[in-house]
C-alpha cells in the first residue's frame, strides 16, 4: 500500500493539477489505514482551520467525517491531500510545469537562506551583487530592522515578503527542501512575531501607512494575500508542508483577507490592489466559508473603481505612469482569473472594454526604444525594455483585434503600425506628438496634469515635457527620488527642476504641509494640425496673479520643435517670470550653455543651450519679447540631477544641465493684462558644424502697434528661421 501511495503521490507532484477521477484514496470512500500517517495529538493543529473552512464543501466530505470524530490530526491530514489533488480551481497567474526560475530569482531565494538576507525592492546592502541586507539579530530575525539612512518604505516592503515566491519556484524547480524549511521559518515567525486579532479595525490615519501596526495595513496584507495563493502549490506536495502547518497558514490567510475587509482604503492603487487580493482569494480559495462573499466583495468593488480610478481619457486618476500599469494589472489579473473558474459573471459586462484606454495610455507613453520618463513619481529605471514589452504582449492579448497594440508590442513584427501621430489624455493632461513610430522618430511628451485634488505621486511641474529623438530623451524629467516626506524629495519635484516656467523661481501653487507643490489644474487650449504643423497649446495657473501659457509647434514635416511661453496676469504686477529647460548631459560630453546674449542676423537677442555628443544632438535657443530685468543663468547641477538609480539613499545618474531665463512682466496701461513671453527653438542637428548653420532667429508678429507684452488669447504669432528658411506660425 505504501507503494501505491509513493506512486500516486510523485504522479501529483509531476502533474500538478491533475488528478485521477478513479483515485479515492484520499479523496473519499474509505481510508486504508496504512495510508495514515501516525496519529498526533489534536493540539498540534489550529482549530481555527475548521472554523474557518466550510466542511460541507465537495470534497472535504473525509475532513469533515475525521473532524467530527474528534480526529483534528486526520482531518486536517484529509485537507491537505484534498489541496494536493483538487483540479477544481485554475490559477492561469502560474504552471507548475516545467517550472523556470531566472537567476534574479535564484538569488533572492539563495540569499534568503543565509543570514536572513530577505530580498526588499530596490534595498540593497550590495548594490553591484544586489545583496540585500541581513534581519538577522542574537541567531532570530529581527522584523524591525532598517538600514541606516533608509526610507520608510523599506520596513513596509519588508512585510511584503518579496522573497517567498521565488524560494517557491527554487523548491519546484531544485525539489530542495532548504527552500520551504526557510520560508516555514520566517513565515511562522513573523505570524509570531505579528498576531492579528480578528475584528481589529485599525485608525485609517489619513490613508497614512507610516504608523503603528504599518503591517497589517494596506499594500502589506494585499500583496501577502496575493502571493500566499501562488506559494502555496509550489509548496504543498513537500513532506515539510505538514497538517499541523496547513491550518497555521490557512488560518493566517484567512485572517489577512479579513483584516483587508475590515480596512478598506478610500481610494487610490492600494484600495485596487485590496479588491483584487479579495477577489483572488475568494475565487481560488472556494473552500472557505467567507469565499462567495470575499469573491463577490472583491469583484463588486473593482467594477465600481474602474470608474473612480481611472479618469475618462483612460489615465489612472493618481497621473503617475507606474501606478497606471500597476492598476491596469490589477484589474487584468482578476478578469483572467475569473475567466479560468467561469466567474466572469461577477464581472461587469463593460469590463474588458473600459481597460482599453488604459492600455492605449501606457502604448502612447513609451518612446519608440521602448523607454518611459521619469514624470511624476515614475521610476524608469524600474522599467526595461523587457518589463514593457511583457506589458504590451499582455495587452495585446487582450485586445487582439488592435493591430496598432500588436505593432508595438511585437517591435513591428506583426500587426501594422499606429497611424495617427498626435495624442491628447485633456482630462488628465498628457500629450503626445511624434513624426513617427520606428526608434529613430522624433517624440515629445508634454505633462500638464489637472490635480485638482493634489495627488501625492503628481508633481508641481504643469508644462514640462520630454523630448526623445533618435533613441536620446534630450530633456529628461528630473524624477522621483524619494518617497520620504521632506527636502530631498521637495528638491526634485519642485517646479524650477522641470523644463516649464516659474514665477521667482518658485513652486507651482502653495506649499502643502507635506512638502508637496500645490493644486494644479492644467488644461487644454487647443491640438490641431494646420499646414502640416502639429499645434499644441495648454495652460496651468502658476500663481495667484500668473497662468503659463505654452504653445508647441511641431515644424517642417516634424522635424524641429518651437515653444512659445507666455505668462500673463495684471499688467501692474511687474512679476519676474523664469523659463527653465534641463538637457540631457554626462561627464564625458558635457552640455553647454552659452552665458553670453547672442544675436541673431537679424539682430534678435538669445540664449542658447546645445548637447554635445557625436552625433545626434539638439540646440536650445530661447528668444525674449523684451529685454526688461533680462538675465540668464545656468542651474546648478545638483539641483538638476536625473535620478535613474533604484537606490534611494544616492543621488547618482546622469547629470542634465540647466538654465534659466528671467524677464519682468511689462506693465502696460490702460491695457490690463500683460505677459512675459519667450520663443524657444528645440533644432536637432548632427555636428557642430552644423549646429553653426542653423542660424537661427524668431521674433513676434502679433503686436502691430510694437507693444511688447501684449496678451492675445486668441492665439500667437510668430515667425522663425532655421537654416535660412523663414516660418511663419501662429496658434489661432
Amino acid at each position: 500500500m505504501k507503494n501505491i501511495f509513493f506512486i500516486c503521490f510523485c504522479a501529483l507532484f509531476a502533474f500538478s493539477g491533475c488528478a485521477d477521477d478513479d483515485d479515492d484514496l484520499l479523496t473519499g470512500g474509505n481510508v486504508d489505514i496504512d495510508l495514515l500517517p501516525d496519529a498526533k495529538p489534536n493540539d498540534v493543529v489550529d482549530p481555527q482551520v475548521f472554523e474557518a473552512i466550510n466542511l460541507n464543501y465537495p470534497g472535504l466530505e473525509k475532513v469533515k467525517e475525521f473532524y467530527e470524530a474528534g480526529e483534528h490530526y486526520y482531518a486536517a491530514n484529509a485537507l491537505l491531500e484534498y489541496y494536493r489533488t483538487r483540479t477544481n480551481v485554475t490559477n492561469p497567474n502560474l504552471s507548475l510545469i516545467n517550472v523556470t526560475i531566472s537567476e534574479a530569482e535564484q538569488a533572492k531565494a539563495d540569499y534568503a537562506l543565509v543570514d536572513y538576507r530577505f530580498h526588499v525592492n530596490n534595498f540593497y546592502e550590495d548594490k553591484e551583487t544586489l545583496k540585500p541586507y541581513s534581519v538577522k539579530q542574537d541567531g532570530g530575525i529581527n522584523w524591525e530592522y532598517s538600514p541606516k539612512d533608509a526610507s520608510d518604505e523599506y520596513q513596509k516592503q519588508l512585510h511584503r515578503h518579496q522573497w517567498f515566491i521565488p524560494q517557491a519556484k527554487a523548491y519546484r524547480v531544485s525539489g530542495d527542501e532548504k527552500y520551504i524549511q526557510s520560508w516555514i521559518e520566517a513565515y511562522g515567525s513573523w505570524i509570531e512575531t505579528f498576531p492579528y486579532t480578528p475584528g481589529t479595525v485599525f485608525p485609517p490615519a489619513g490613508g497614512s501607512e507610516n504608523d503603528v501596526d504599518y503591517q497589517w495595513k494596506g499594500l502589506q496584507v494585499a500583496e501577502r494575500v496575493l502571493s500566499q495563493v501562488d506559494i502555496m502549490p509550489y509548496f504543498i506536495h513537500s513532506t515539510n508542508f505538514t497538517p499541523e502547518w496547513l491550518s497555521t497558514f490557512l488560518v493566517a490567510f484567512e485572517k489577512e483577507v479579513e483584516c483587508i475587509r475590515l480596512n478598506y482604503y478610500q481610494s487610490g492603487n492600494i484600495l485596487i490592489s485590496q479588491y483584487q487580493a479579495v477577489a483572488t482569494a475568494g475565487i481560488l480559495m472556494p473552500e472557505f466559508k467567507n469565499a462567495s462573499t470575499w469573491a463577490t466583495e472583491g469583484t463588486q468593488g473593482l467594477n465600481e473603481s474602474l470608474d473612480t480610478q481611472f479618469n475618462d481619457d483612460g489615465v489612472e486618476y493618481e497621473l503617475d505612469f507606474s501606478y497606471h500599469t500597476a492598476a491596469i494589472s490589477d484589474f487584468r489579473e482578476i478578469y483572467l482569473i475569473a475567466q479560468a473558474n467561469n466567474k466572469t459573471n461577477l464581472l461587469s459586462p463593460s469590463y474588458i472594454s473600459k481597460l482599453k484606454k488604459a492600455t492605449e495610455f501606457v502604448m502612447d507613453m513609451i518612446y519608440p526604444n521602448y523607454t518611459i520618463d521619469n514624470f511624476n513619481d515614475t521610476r524608469s529605471a524600474s522599467y526595461a525594455k523587457s518589463t514593457l514589452l511583457n506589458r504590451l504582449k499582455e495587452y495585446s492579448a487582450m485586445y487582439p483585434d488592435d493591430n496598432g497594440l500588436l505593432w508595438v508590442a511585437t517591435e513591428g513584427k506583426s500587426g501594422s503600425k499606429p497611424s495617427y501621430t498626435t495624442k491628447a489624455y485633456s482630462t488628465s493632461g498628457y500629450y503626445m506628438l511624434r513624426n513617427g513610430w520606428d526608434k529613430d522618430a522624433t517624440m515629445m511628451i508634454l505633462k500638464n496634469n489637472y490635480n485638482p485634488t493634489n495627488q501625492w505621486h503628481c508633481q508641481p511641474d504643469n508644462g514640462t515635457f520630454g523630448l526623445y529623438r533618435k533613441e536620446r530623451n534630450f530633456f529628461p524629467d528630473a524624477g522621483v527620488f524619494t518617497y520620504n516626506t521632506g527636502a530631498a524629495r521637495s528638491k526634485y519635484a519642485s517646479t524650477v527642476n522641470h523644463n516649464t516656467m516659474t514665477i521667482m523661481s518658485k513652486t507651482i501653487g502653495v506649499a502643502k504641509p507635506t512638502g508637496q507643490g500645490g493644486v494644479m489644474e492644467g488644461k487644454m487650449i487647443k491640438l490641431t494640425t494646420k499646414n502640416n504643423v502639429d499645434i499644441l497649446v495648454t495652460e496651468n495657473q502658476q500663481s495667484d496673479d500668473i497662468t503659463h501659457r505654452r504653445t508647441v509647434f511641431f515644424v517642417n514635416n516634424r522635424t524641429f520643435f518651437v515653444i512659445v511661453d507666455e505668462g500673463y496676469g495684471a499688467s501692474t504686477l511687474g512679476t519676474k517670470t523664469n523659463i527653465n529647460f534641463h538637457l540631457l548631459s554626462d561627464k564625458d560630453t558635457p552640455s553647454v550653455f552659452d552665458k553670453n546674449l547672442q544675436t541673431s542676423v537679424n539682430s534678435n537677442k538669445y540664449y542658447q543651450a546645445y548637447t554635445n555628443f557625436d552625433s545626434n544632438n539638439i540646440l536650445a535657443a530661447t528668444f525674449t519679447e523684451t529685454s526688461q530685468d533680462l538675465t540668464a543663468k545656468a542651474l546648478s547641477s545638483t539641483d538638476v540631477t536625473n535620478i535613474v538609480s533604484t537606490n534611494t539613499d544616492k543621488e547618482d545618474g546622469p547629470i542634465r544641465l540647466g538654465y534659466q531665463i528671467t524677464l519682468r512682466q511689462p506693465k502696460i496701461t490702460p491695457i490690463e493684462i500683460s505677459a512675459t513671453r519667450y520663443i524657444t527653438i528645440l533644432c536637432p542637428f548632427e555636428s557642430a558644424t552644423e549646429r553653426e548653420e542653423l542660424k537661427v532667429d524668431a521674433k513676434f508678429t502679433d503686436n502691430e502697434d510694437g507693444t511688447a507684452g501684449t496678451f492675445h488669447s486668441e492665439g500667437v504669432s510668430i515667425q522663425v528661421t532655421v537654416k535660412g528658411t523663414v516660418y511663419d506660425l501662429s496658434s489661432k
